[in-house]
């Protein structure tokens, strides 16, 4: 916010005109904005400050990671489930070693804790053989099937007829992962600022805009209302890492071909928590996939606190006003995502 306020302090005209909501604001150019400060934001402002580049990070909360990147299972995947020769499973083999690593070389709590995938019912364990396979066109090459009694021996309060292990599945402590990101992009000079939401942008021949208010001024937004921007940057690039608001905000920026936004398909998920007794568990224990996820798992932390879930629950909507989202009002605020991320 204070960024915000300096920017529109010493604002200049770029003898462009302005377009609708940012009428008369002043202008500022930028080298490297990154949209969001979740663990995929921080992720990018350090690589791209380490690529030498100037970035500013805009956040729309008060502080960092208070939307999906605290919301999430903080499991580092192995990457078992993905379509073979996807981004997503490339992505996640390649990222997990290097998480590893990075965790390691600055000191972020975590812990290889390995998981069972299990079959409960005979017509269950061909379904195994299935992710096995997969796994191995993936890279995964350190799974092991083996019978039930093997694997109830490893957890004696399990009850299963097959089971898939897993043993370079970890948990993450992921607050203190984006205290070490944040800390490495502001080292390298990256600015933040919070309290700040890009409300629209343009793209044309001219380069990009984005419009900028602070979240205070969105506080008492009504659908049909307007919001003019105080600022409009001119970044030489844009990272889009607003979590659930990505897709609706991607949405806001005329001149974008929107055959390149893709189309939502939101799910809220709830856990529940075992309290007030000794976990069952010293794993993970994962059924195999559903519709809309991989089921409702049992998933520890660091601390050995034991989560169930999450469940599946399909919104229809999603959010459709783009302001309300922005500001986590859009019924939105329970949904859990896992997340990927490379460390260059």
């Amino acid at each position: 916010m204070l960024l915000l306020r300096r920017l529109v302090r010493a604002g200049r005209s770029w003898g462009t005109e302005a377009r609708g909501l940012a009428s008369g604001a002043p202008r500022e150019a930028a080298d490297a904005v990154v949209v969001g400060a979740g663990v995929v934001g921080l992720a990018a402002a350090r690589a791209l400050a380490m690529a030498g580049r100037e970035v500013v990070v805009v956040e729309a909360a008060p502080s960092f990671g208070t939307g999906t990147s605290s919301r999430n299972s903080e499991v580092i995947h192995a990457g078992i489930y993905y379509p073979p020769r996807s981004l997503k499973a490339r992505l996640c083999v390649r990222g997990k070693e290097m998480l590893y690593k990075y965790c390691e070389e600055r000191g972020v709590a975590h812990k290889r804790i390995s998981k069972l995938i299990v079959a409960t019912g005979a017509a269950e364990v061909p379904k195994l053989d299935m992710l096995l396979r997969n796994a191995k066109e993936n890279g995964v090459d350190d799974l092991q099937l083996m019978e039930g009694s093997e694997a109830m021996e490893m957890e004696p309060e399990l009850r299963c007829l097959k089971a898939l292990l897993s043993p370079s599945t970890g948990i993450i402590d992921s607050h203190s992962l984006m205290l070490s990101l944040l800390a490495d992009a502001e080292n390298l000079g990256t600015t933040i600022s919070y309290n700040t939401s890009v409300i629209s942008g343009h793209v044309g021949s001219n380069g990009l805009e984005l419009h900028v208010c602070e979240s205070k001024e969105l506080q008492n937004y009504h659908v049909g209302s307007h919001v003019n921007a105080q600022l409009v940057l001119l970044p030489k690039l844009v990272i889009n890492s607003a979590g659930l608001s990505a897709v609706l905000l991607a949405k806001q920026f005329h001149g974008l071909d929107q055959e390149f936004v893709p189309t939502p398909h939101y799910a809220r998920g709830c856990y529940f928590t075992l309290s007030q007794t000794k976990s069952p568990f010293s794993r993970l224990i994962y059924p195999l996939p559903e519709d809309g996820g991989i089921g409702v798992h049992v998933t520890l932390d660091l601390n050995g606190l034991v989560r169930f879930g999450p469940d599946v629950e399909w919104i229809s909507d999603g959010g459709k006003d783009h302001v309300s989202c922005f500001l986590n009002k859009g019924g939105m605020s329970m949904v859990f995502l896992d997340w990927l991320i490379c460390l260059e």
